[in-house]
């Protein structure tokens, strides 16, 4: 389960009486014309005596999500100091953790949703193995189909001779606030718990950031392990899947968001499918046009997006847009809290022009704009390369930068220099070469004193611009019987050295 903390200071006072008992509709006012007089409001149905037919029918589908991972723990404290000897052999070893989450089967051939973040575990962790346990009790062995850390779904595959209960999506755009809603899930492992309360809020922007910050707000209950289970709502439709709650104390305060139905059906399905998920892209750095903002360029608040800076070389670029612009409306429709503009441009193709309809200096444009291909959330972060930052612009699945031949063999994980980086690390923009991003403590090469944030030029006297060039001066190192290679390393302002890292 994802959790956003803060502390909340605000108090609900009694101000807001309703008077029930006279008869007449509440906040009406008797008119002097009965013609003009406000019509009573009947309550939608859907809201039953008891939850318990509806929660029967839909609990089998509902499944937890347990995994086994691997983790490498460090037993020297001065690993990659000077001190690191003082421990002689304190050799590394590994312990196993677990997690636990949510899902629900989406076909009866075993097709289960969940969150990514239930299943790629962070950091050093390995993950081995993943469980689906359905309510009664049976245990599967789970095969990971496909995920997606932008929109944090994932898939999962089990199987059996006998059909599994499932569940179908619904539409989520059909979600009212003041709708009930179910929630089904495993908080804290307890098994099948299932929870009620309404729609707070449709389409809530909770500040994050991203393609994907939109979501449906509830009171239901959310707590931790309810991550990947679903919201139904009164037809037994899951209309989100619950992602992460806002909390001061790490529990449910009644803030709790799903990610909406209409998101994620068309990722599941690609990702069934096993098709390549591709979102559109930009290339600029924007933020909310504040009060302060909208009043200091005379523009209604709550609309647009205010342009704080243009990538270079990306679509937004050559198309003509600059800092200082506001994006007004992105292919027709206005961007607004509920609908930013990382949200429209990721959800058409790449390669689609579409218009852009800004203000600058006051007066209203359009710009025509070819949508480029949204580069993983992974590049993103590098593209914001902070040296100082351990946990900025690292993989959440170290396959993809280079940690299978380099991190076993040099305890190095690794990304592909870009102008925007190079710029970041003080060298110019068209410099060739890898950015360290990740050092094995109990390597060699950290041993040797290399750090997150150094520059790789160049790897036995051969140039490195792609991670593929260090792996196969490795691997042929290793072919010719060499014990190590020799490393081109450039700090921030500092001049290139060489420095010889031991394979291993």
């Amino acid at each position: 389960m994802r959790y956003a903390y803060s502390i909340t200071s605000a108090l609900l006072l009694g101000g807001a009486a309703v008077t029930l008992i006279t008869g007449q509709p509440a906040g009406a006012q008797v008119a002097q014309n009965d013609d003009a007089r406000i019509a009573q409001v009947v309550p939608r149905a859907g809201a039953p005596a008891s939850f318990a037919a509806l929660v029967e029918q839909l609990q089998p589908a509902v499944v937890n999500i347990s995994t086994r991972q691997r983790i490498t723990v460090n037993n020297n404290p001065f690993q990659g100091t000077p001190f690191a000897d003082l421990f002689g052999g304190a050799a590394p070893t590994t312990r196993e953790a677990q997690s636990l989450g949510s899902g629900f089967l989406i076909s009866a051939d075993g097709y289960v949703v969940t969150n990514n973040h239930v299943i790629n575990p962070d950091g050093n962790a390995k993950l081995e193995e993943i469980t689906v346990k359905l309510t009664d009790g049976s245990e599967f062995p789970a095969e990971l189909v496909g995920s997606d850390a932008a929109s944090d779904l994932a898939v999962l595959k089990i199987k059996r001779a006998e059909p599994f209960p499932f569940v179908h999506f619904g539409d989520s755009r059909q979600a009212k606030v003041g709708d009930w809603v179910i929630a089904i899930g495993q908080p804290f492992g307890l098994g099948g718990t299932v929870t009620a309360g309404i729609v707070s809020a449709v389409y809530r922007n909770t500040g994050a950031g991203g393609a994907y910050d939109r979501y449906i707000q509830t009171d239901a209950s959310i707590n931790r392990g309810n991550s990947g289970g679903p919201l139904f709502d009164m037809q037994g439709n899951v209309i989100g899947i619950n992602n992460a709650i806002f909390s001061p104390s790490g529990g449910s305060v009644g803030i709790g968001f799903a990610i909406p139905a209409e998101t994620a059906e068309p990722l599941v399905k690609k990702l069934v499918a096993g098709e390549e998920i591709q979102r559109g892209y930009l290339g600029v750095r924007l933020q909310p046009v504040t009060d302060d903002i909208a009043s200091a360029l005379g523009i209604p608040k709550n609309r647009g997006e205010f342009v704080q800076a243009v990538e270079p070389d990306e679509p937004a670029a050559r198309a003509g847009l600059q800092a200082g612009d506001v994006i007004l409306s992105v292919n027709g429709m206005e961007v607004t809290p509920d609908q930013t503009v990382s949200f429209i441009v990721a959800n058409v193709s790449p390669n689609t022009r579409i218009p852009l309809q800004i203000l600058r200096d006051g007066k209203r444009s359009t710009l025509n704009v070819t949508v480029g291909k949204r580069p993983t959330e992974q590049e993103l972060a590098g593209r914001n390369f902070n040296p100082e930052d351990d946990s900025n612009g690292l993989p959440t699945n170290p396959g993809q930068t280079g940690a299978g031949v380099l991190t076993q063999s040099l305890g190095l994980q690794v990304q592909a220099l870009t102008p925007t980086i190079a710029r970041q690390l003080g060298v110019g923009a068209d410099t060739q070469g890898l950015v360290v991003l990740r050092v094995d403590p109990n390597s060699d090469a950290a041993q040797k004193g290399l750090q997150r944030g150094d520059m790789l030029l160049a790897a036995n006297s051969r140039p490195v611009a792609k991670i593929e060039d260090l792996e196969q001066i490795v691997t042929a190192a290793k072919a010719e019987g060499r014990d190590a290679v020799l490393l081109r390393v450039q700090r921030r302002g500092q001049p290139a050295i060489y420095i010889p890292v031991r394979l291993r």
